[in-house]
């Protein structure tokens, strides 16, 4: 089937990010009639146009009210895309579930990095068209390999067309298959976003890269690299912070590579944004993962940033293996020597600098002391995390030709550098120590709350739901192979906390119907205000200062005077509200005593409207004795 872009009608290139084509300027493969290639007794055929009648009545729900399931595997960027979707079709009106069964419409989000992320998609893909579920597959599978038997019949959208999942979503609800994979221009940053977690904002900074691994299949979907502007960043990390966000993740496929096509490079974005940050590091910022050759020529810049208060000293930097032979097999463009080199200078510039890494294992001509080598280099550096997986060749990359390492030979390897990598104890001699950690999450066990230390070290504390999205100081009490125990000392109040009624969040405007989105944090009655004072800033008071004005409205609306006066007070009232957000009583009353006062408008507003009353009455009494005279 052809692109849903080589379908449009007319000479125009598609619709601008965020904007939905009307049906009839959007082409699709439509819903097929069993007996709609059968001739009619009149002789006519009953073949359907590819550009369906737009007051058809083509499905049995209200458009926007069908809820939507959103499944998504891989990577950060893929989740921030996810996001990004979710995020417009709330907007829409569209409801969303975690509970499949109960969706009218499954989103899958898929990863092509590995064979087993693909074969859970092949596996969901069937147990939606099992269910007759519409389908809708997203993410690198469908960009890089749009043409496997898995995707026939579902629609699918590209990575670079995530601004029209709309459209895509409701010709697929009306029985269509559509597909939107044609690249274009970036998506805009600013659409509207469901986050999974609402204290943490991924942040995609560049898609694709300048490398060419031999065994990556991700450059085939993500392509070259495309670096989002410096100001445009900025601007996002500006709205997220007032947004209430406390954890901001830069996302790409190779961080480091950020800016080489726009003229930039990546010290330049972050000091950028670290200008931005709050200076009570309420926010914190989390480098993403990079590659080791873009960042040699700047470790000392990234070391500074690294050292800030508001930047957590953790990075990812993937090996892949310990063997400069492997390294050169995969095309790299690094040796062990210089990988070595970044894990040493950030460790000696940042103190309680934590690196994490990957390992691929049995990678094509991998011999045993290639992965002897391995062995010794993660020995050597006790990385507190390593990700560890298998070689998987990739349909249509070159590794994928190259001969294979035997897979028992594989699976071993895999299970030795395993075997070394959890007898390591990283966090031992952390029992005692007092901590600055940022809460994020609640664990998977439901009892503790998630936080992390500057050197992203996983903390478990047991404490209300209420402390997620604040920082708090802790005592170590003990520590695990993977994380560590922590008792709360006392919690870290932020500057930022207290926000301003006209300055609410922008994502809860965005979903002000959903339920799983409080678009205020006040009802119209102060006594069912579900916030005290000090966690929504003030806006306790404002609740208050609402009741009495519906109040008041009440009284004027029993006289026509009341209506000025009530447009009056709705003028004066934003002021009010803005001071008190300030937390500013002498000012709050000050603009209060100003409703007294009355300009020179006023007064010829109110002016005007007497002298109407007086004719209207006037001309009813002339009126009236003409009336009589007559009788």
């Amino acid at each position: 089937m052809e692109d849903i872009e080589d379908l449009l009608v007319g000479s125009g290139g598609g619709a601008p990010p965020g904007f939905r084509l009307p049906i009839t300027a959007v082409g699709l493969n439509p819903k097929k009639n069993k007996n709609q290639n059968k001739p009619n007794p009149n002789g006519n055929s009953n073949k359907l146009s590819q550009i369906q009648d737009p007051l058809a009545p083509l499905s049995p729900k209200i458009p926007g009210t069908e809820t939507i399931y959103i499944k998504t595997f891989g990577c950060s960027h893929n989740q921030s895309d996810s996001e990004y979707m979710a995020g417009q079709l709330s907007a829409f009106g569209y409801p969303l579930s975690d509970n499949p069964e109960e969706a009218d419409l499954w989103l899958i989000n898929t990863c092509t990095v590995k064979s087993p992320s693909q074969s859970a998609m092949d596996t969901l893909i069937a147990k939606g068209k099992g269910a007759k579920k519409p389908l809708v597959v997203a993410g690198c599978v469908p960009q890089g390999s749009r043409d496997i038997k898995e995707l026939e019949g579902v629609s699918i959208v590209g990575v670079q067309q995530i601004d029209r999942v709309v459209e895509i979503v409701e010709e697929t609800l009306k029985g269509h298959e559509v597909r939107l994979l044609s690249r274009k221009t970036l998506p805009a940053l600013d659409l509207p976003k469901v986050r999974k977690n609402k204290f943490v904002e991924i942040l995609p900074i560049n898609v694709g890269c300048l490398g060419a691994c031999t065994y990556c299949k991700t450059k085939h979907a993500r392509g070259h690299l495309g670096s989002y502007t410096v100001d445009g960043l900025v601007e996002r990390v500006k709205s997220v912070i007032a947004d209430g966000v406390k954890e901001i993740w830069l996302s790409s496929e190779d961080t480091g590579a950020y800016g080489r096509d726009i003229g930039a490079n990546l010290p330049i974005l972050l000091n950028a944004i670290v200008a931005e940050l709050p200076s009570d590091a309420s926010t914190m910022l989390r480098i993403g993962m990079t590659n080791p050759p873009f960042i040699l020529e700047h470790l000392k810049e990234i070391a500074e940033v690294l050292r800030h208060p508001c930047v957590y000293s953790f990075l990812h930097v993937p090996v892949q293996s310990g063997s400069d032979a492997v390294l050169t097999a995969m095309n790299r463009e690094y040796t062990v020597s210089e990988f070595k080199t970044v894990v040493d200078i950030l460790t000696e510039l940042v103190p309680g600098m934590q690196i994490a890494t990957d390992i691929i294992c049995g990678f094509p001509g991998e011999t045993d002391e290639d992965f002897t080598q391995t062995l010794s280099l993660i020995k050597l550096y006790k990385f507190p995390q390593v990700h560890i997986s298998q070689f998987y060749p990739r349909p249509g990359t070159p590794a994928a030709r190259m001969k294979k390492v035997p897979s028992t030979v594989v699976k071993r390897r895999s299970r030795d550098l395993t075997s070394v990598f959890e007898a390591f104890t990283p966090y031992v001699g952390m029992e005692g120590r007092v901590e600055r950690i940022w809460i994020t999450e609640v664990a998977t066990d439901g009892i503790h709350l998630v936080g992390h230390t500057r050197g992203y070290v996983q903390v478990l504390v047991a404490a209300p739901e209420s402390m997620l999205g604040t920082s708090a100081i802790v005592k170590i009490t003990s520590v695990g192979r993977w994380s560590v125990f922590g008792e709360v000392i006392e919690t870290i109040p932020h500057i930022n906390d207290t926000v301003s009624g006209n300055e609410r969040p922008k994502q809860e405007k965005s979903f002000s119907g959903l339920n799983h989105y409080e678009t205020s944090a006040c009802s119209t009655k102060s006594e069912n205000c579900c916030c005290g004072p000090e966690s929504c800033g003030g806006q306790a008071e404002k609740c208050a200062v609402t009741k009495n004005d519906v109040q008041l409205e009440d009284r004027n609306s029993r006289n026509l005077i009341g209506w000025l006066l009530r447009k009056r007070k709705n003028h004066v009232a934003k002021p009010v509200e803005n001071e008190i957000g300030l937390g500013s009583q002498k000012k709050q009353e000050q603009t209060q005593g100003s409703l007294g006062e009355w300009g020179v408008v006023d007064r010829a507003l109110l002016g005007g409207m007497l002298v109407s009353f007086l004719t209207i009455v006037t001309l009813l009494l002339h009126l009236g004795f003409r009336i009589l005279s007559s009788n």
